[in-house]
């Protein structure tokens, strides 16, 4: 087996290159926030997001993504949470996620809806309402991203009401402790991908929170510059069955412990439920 490591402005790929299969996992710079979703979930801790030194009188820096190749196995994880779309495992060539297919772990779940008669005239409008210019007007057609579309729900606000509906995959919740927090500092709003997510307050010292926009991906949290000013939680992810232990393990990294806990208790619910059903002889109600 052949491994490789290339390391350019554009993009981290590593390679594995076996008699019949060639595996490889594409982090696409421009696309990746510098967030902790990858480290997090990561099972075999071959991730790393890594802090950069702040130079002086400029603007923070989002953190680095690097791969251990010695301890990556391309299992695909990364490549399912990252909101971005910034992580791409592909097997000879095409799209392949193995913990997907054996149903050992979920997709995200990027609810998104669009009236397109209800946008506005004015084309540049529509595509400036996306802070991550996703979305594309060709003539009458519009087209959305959604593979690299965090649900950040800026678009909602910015076009005319019901123009959009978008439902976030992530919930959670962001405190900054005002009194922890350096007056002035903007290194969190600096790396923040979502335009209004944080901001700085009517004075100017210290930062806030527009939670409607945030996704609670965490690239504030790396960058800020003093410990315990910035809490982030993450309470609920919204994503497809599953039945495996490997989501657990992962979602015990990434959210709270009442977080498990209740989609722990949810998977017993539902086990429970289907128990009985089989015991009565009742038929799933399949249009439910």
């Amino acid at each position: 087996m052949k491994t490789t490591k290339k390391d350019t402005a554009e993009a981290l790929t590593l390679e594995w290159v076996l008699h019949v299969q060639t595996y490889k996992l594409t982090l696409d710079k421009k696309r990746c926030v510098g967030c902790q979703l990858c480290s997090l979930a990561c099972p075999k801790e071959a991730i790393r997001a890594e802090k950069q030194s702040k130079v002086k009188d400029q603007k923070a820096t989002k953190a680095r993504i690097d791969f251990d190749l010695s301890k990556c196995n391309f299992c695909g994880i990364c490549d399912v949470l990252c909101p971005y779309g910034a992580l791409k495992v592909t097997v000879n060539g095409q799209h392949l996620l193995s913990v997907v297919d054996k149903k050992s772990f979920p997709e995200l779940i990027r609810n998104v809806k669009m009236d397109t008669s209800k946008f506005p005239n004015d084309n540049k409008e529509s595509e400036k309402a996306c802070p991550l210019n996703l979305i594309k007007v060709l003539g009458r057609d519009v087209e959305l991203d959604l593979e690299h579309c965090p649900c950040c729900r800026v678009c909602e606000s910015r076009l005319p009401h019901g123009a959009m509906q978008v439902h976030k995959f992530m919930n959670g919740k962001i405190t900054i402790h005002k009194d922890r927090c350096p007056e002035g500092c903007t290194d969190c709003i600096d790396v923040c991908p979502i335009d209004g997510a944080l901001r700085l307050s009517a004075d100017g010292k210290k930062v806030e929170v527009n939670e409607s926009f945030c996704v609670y991906c965490g690239a504030c949290k790396i960058v800020c510059p003093v410990d315990e000013a910035l809490e982030l939680e993450r309470t609920h992810i919204e994503h497809t069955p599953v039945r495996s232990g490997a989501w657990n393990k992962a979602l015990e990294r990434l959210a709270s412990p009442v977080a498990v806990t209740k989609e722990l208790k949810t998977k017993g619910s539902l086990k429970a439920m289907e128990s009985v059903r089989k015991r009565v002889g009742l038929k799933e109600d399949r249009d439910a």
